[in-house]
């Protein structure tokens, strides 16, 4: 009996002259399995009855907040405007989703082809992170309708904000561009990923500007309100510095994180170049990362002895802050340094897990944790938790459903 291994790949491998337009698209939906077949596997899979679950909560209280407001969820006031919704989706999720314009600036840029069987991963990984980070924003703001307003209507040239709108919504574009040549693979159409090959170096150069611009704007954005946030959380002259820098790590952890995730869960769909290069390309990450991580902790340093804060360090908020630098920068880098020494790969990936929490961890600290500390302490509301929960459900469905179809973790081959 054959696989279903055997059914994609021999369903990836038949020429798209052999069969039918309507045999094709079933064929390329459906994995080359009859939609029985398909449907028999997606209840079998007890992942998927876990999303049901949580979506069946989920789905409710989104439609709870869109119709009596954010108040309904949330316990957001004039105190703490911001939550977990921004906190972890858009201000942790950008971060985390530098790894498209890394990725591609590595291959594309300086011609490292070792890293080409992932930079297809990295690129999605963006991009999907982007993508969501706009809709957990919708979720926050409500009205998607008038998204257009701030952007169009109405100019605010001088506002951080509007920066950071035009900014991610022009390099969700890149990012859209960048990955379909592998969607015109997917749909047979070679014109549109020669097309994307010609200005593909446009595409990359375009993607490291914006990237870094809005990377270091979403920091700048907290120097509106920087007697608001613990001194050793701002720094004005140096938080965008402090946020472009997190991110680049933040997006090479996170690529070897989902990468180990692939590996561990969905070998089926990757070829032996990716299986057979992971463990080489997750070592040079993890060496791109390290440096990273040692530029970071040198800005910190330089940023607290800029603004006189040594004695915080003794409090007790500068123990939290150590905690956090230990757990975020500092045992991951020493990780990487014993793994890339002795070629450890598997200790190299839990590290990664180790930096991607520690980035979620000083995002949630600045936004939430450290703002207004001199108040009370906001607890989130468990419906706001499971809101994002719930996006992060569908966050999980889409990216899966991508890697299954989509030639990113495998090279598409006809016969």
């Amino acid at each position: 009996m054959k696989t279903i291994r055997d059914n994609v790949f021999e369903s990836i491998s038949r020429s798209d002259t052999c069969s039918p337009p309507s045999r094709q698209l079933r064929e390329k939906l459906l994995l080359g399995l009859t939609l029985k077949e398909y449907g028999g596997l997606v209840l079998k899979n007890p992942v998927n009855w876990v999303l049901c679950i949580i979506l069946a909560i989920g789905l409710p209280l989104l439609a709870q907040r869109y119709v009596y407001g954010l108040q309904a969820i949330t316990h957001g006031s004039q105190d703490y405007p911001w939550g977990v919704v921004l906190g972890f989706g858009l201000f942790g999720m950008v971060p985390l989703s530098a790894s498209g314009f890394l990725l591609s600036t590595t291959v594309e840029i300086f011609q490292r082809d070792d890293f080409r069987p992932i930079e297809r991963l990295a690129l999605l990984n963006g991009l999907l992170g982007y993508f969501f980070a706009v809709i957990f924003l919708l979720v926050d703001l409500g009205m998607p309708w008038r998204l257009t307003y701030p952007m169009v209507i109405s100019f605010g040239p001088a506002a951080i904000l509007f920066l950071v709108a035009w900014h991610v919504a022009t390099y969700l574009s890149v990012q859209i561009a960048e990955i379909l040549p592998a969607v015109s693979e997917w749909a047979n159409w070679p014109s549109l990923k020669r097309f994307i090959k010609k200005i593909a170096l446009g595409l990359t150069i375009a993607g490291i500007i914006l990237s870094t611009l809005h990377q270091g704007a979403l920091g700048a954005l907290f120097c509106y309100a920087p007697a608001k946030i613990h001194p050793l959380w701002i720094s004005p002259e140096f938080q965008w510095l402090h946020f472009f820098v997190s991110s680049i790590f933040g997006g090479l952890c996170m690529v070897i994180v989902v990468s180990s995730l692939v590996k561990r869960f969905m070998v089926w769909r990757c070829d032996d170049n990716f299986l057979g290069n992971l463990d080489e390309i997750t070592i040079g990450l993890a060496k791109g990362a390290s440096l990273a991580m040692i530029t970071y902790l040198v800005i910190k340093a330089v940023a607290i002895a800029h603004d006189e804060e040594w004695l915080l360090l003794i409090s007790g908020w500068g123990v939290y802050y150590f905690a956090e630098l230990c757990l975020g920068t500092i045992i991951p880098l020493v990780i990487f340094a014993y793994g890339v020494r002795h070629r450890r790969v598997s200790l190299l990936r839990f590290g990664a897990l180790v930096a991607v929490t520690g980035i979620i961890w000083n995002r949630l600290n600045t936004v939430m944790v450290c703002y207004n500390y001199r108040m009370y302490q906001e607890v989130p509301h468990w419906k706001e938790l499971w809101v994002v929960a719930t996006i992060l459900c569908f966050y999980f469905i889409v990216y899966r459903l991508i890697l299954y179809r989509l030639p990113v973790l495998f090279t598409w081959k006809d016969r």
